[in-house]
């Protein structure tokens, strides 16, 4: 009988652990913090650049952990999401538990100890996604994707402020802009997967307000995600050549939003969903370009 060194379980435990923590959404969500950062146009002190992005990692890595932690039963009822290391019992749910605190600690006090408002910020987002948005509204209401959104727009709300030291408007600008953002992205999320949601028995806009008035809601969304971000660019006072490509890739999510509200097809929605992604890590490198 072989025996497994310690090397290679611990790899076996990454591996396990990697999917927990939703790299693709975590690496955005990161990627608008740095954009916050850069948006401000200060002077890059590289060293507090790479405070933020690990602290903002190990916090939004943590809260995702504690949401896979809580939802392993109603994830592994759901096609999409049963495989998942916590839903299938792969790993122990107390040890992802621990896990997901740790990392969670770690990332907001690290925060802290960096700027004390940038701490209060990044620990507002993890608050919101991990007990007003998981524990309390997600199994209740269908509107938890508001709050789930306010903590999605914590991370580049604290990357400004880290650069700036306050609140201003562009800050708030910036947070509209992704809090409008994210029903685009997850409301064609549930549509897709809405037999899923189903089965686990979350309310999901479609499921309670059906597919007409969630259309209706994505498109109107992607409306005021669109002005949020053009007034934040203006402010920012990016180059009229930048304004110009953000006003041609928001014509894209606009068109996108109101084909999917007038065609009313898989294709449309997923199109949607696709390039929704698409347009915010475009629009956050735009963003990120004033640094420089």
């Amino acid at each position: 009988m072989s025996v497994q060194s310690p090397i290679v379980n611990q790899k076996s435990k990454i591996k396990l652990y990697w999917p927990l923590i939703k790299s693709s959404q975590t690496g955005l969500l990161l990627a608008t913090g740095i954009a916050g950062y850069l948006s401000a146009g200060t002077p890059i002190g590289l060293l507090t650049l790479l405070g933020m992005s690990f602290s903002l990692f190990f916090a939004i890595s943590g809260s995702t952990i504690m949401n896979m932690w809580y939802d392993r039963d109603i994830d592994a009822k759901m096609k999409r999401t049963h495989k998942r290391s916590a839903a299938s019992g792969e790993l122990n749910h107390n040890e992802v538990f621990m896990v997901g605190m740790v990392i969670s600690i770690l990332g907001m006090g690290w925060a802290f100890i960096i700027a004390p408002l940038y701490g209060l910020v990044v620990f507002a987002g993890w608050f919101f996604d991990v007990v007003i948005y998981t524990l309390w509204l997600k199994r209740r209401t269908a509107w938890s994707i508001v709050w789930g959104g306010i903590s999605g727009a914590m991370p580049i709300l604290a990357g400004r402020v880290l650069a700036t030291g306050h609140i201003d408007l562009v800050g708030i600008l910036l947070t509209l802009a992704i809090l409008f953002w994210i029903p685009t992205h997850t409301l064609t999320f549930s549509i897709k997967f809405r037999e899923d949601y189903g089965n686990a028995g979350i309310p999901t806009f479609p499921s309670t307000y059906g597919d007409t008035f969630t259309r209706a809601t994505i498109t109107v969304s992607s409306i005021l995600a669109a002005l949020a971000i053009g007034w934040a660019s203006m402010l920012i006072g990016i180059s009229a050549g930048y304004l110009r490509l953000i006003a041609v890739l928001t014509a894209g999510l606009l068109l996108l939003a109101f084909a999917t509200f007038q065609v009313k097809s898989e294709r449309a929605n997923f199109g949607l969903f696709k390039y929704a992604s698409l347009y915010m890590l475009s629009s956050m490198i735009i963003l990120a370009m004033k640094a420089f």
